[in-house]
């Protein structure tokens, strides 16, 4: 463990942020998403896993991630489908922290999603037993 470093962030995650670059996004999914066969298209090539439901995951990561300010929605979330306005439990509870970082989340519609997920610099899939509990965050800078 470190000071100052969520526990839950093992090494290995710690080292895929750091080495994500501006631009570079990050696919946090439920217990159900196809992490393994997505993640093989990915960056990384191989999924992470957090052992947690999906808001506990997103405070570990946004703890250190800084959310990219300079293209519009760096968060994005699944769409339920046949209901595309409908904001899942997970997405609803993770509203305020995106809120925290000045943000709220944009969706996309469930292939679409999973296309721009293959494209992610990594998928970490986290314990989250709720539909729809998947997020894509695009990494962003720290000014000094």
């Amino acid at each position: 463990m470190l000071k100052g470093v969520d526990p839950m962030l093992g090494p290995e995650l710690l080292a895929v942020l750091a080495s994500m670059g501006h631009g570079d996004e990050i696919v946090l999914c439920d217990a159900n998403f196809p992490a393994d066969s997505v993640a093989r298209s990915t960056i990384r090539g191989r999924a992470l896993r957090l052992d947690c439901d999906a808001l506990r995951a997103l405070k570990a990561v946004l703890s250190l991630l800084p959310l990219d300010g300079y293209e519009p929605d760096p968060v994005l979330t699944m769409q339920v489908v046949g209901d595309p306005a409908a904001i899942p439990e997970a997405v609803a509870q993770a509203e305020p922290l995106f809120a925290a970082e000045g943000f709220a989340s944009a969706s996309l519609e469930r292939f679409v999603f999973y296309e721009r997920a293959r494209k992610a610099y990594a998928v970490l899939r986290t314990g989250e037993t709720r539909p729809y509990g998947n997020f894509i965050l695009r990494k962003g800078v720290i000014n000094p």
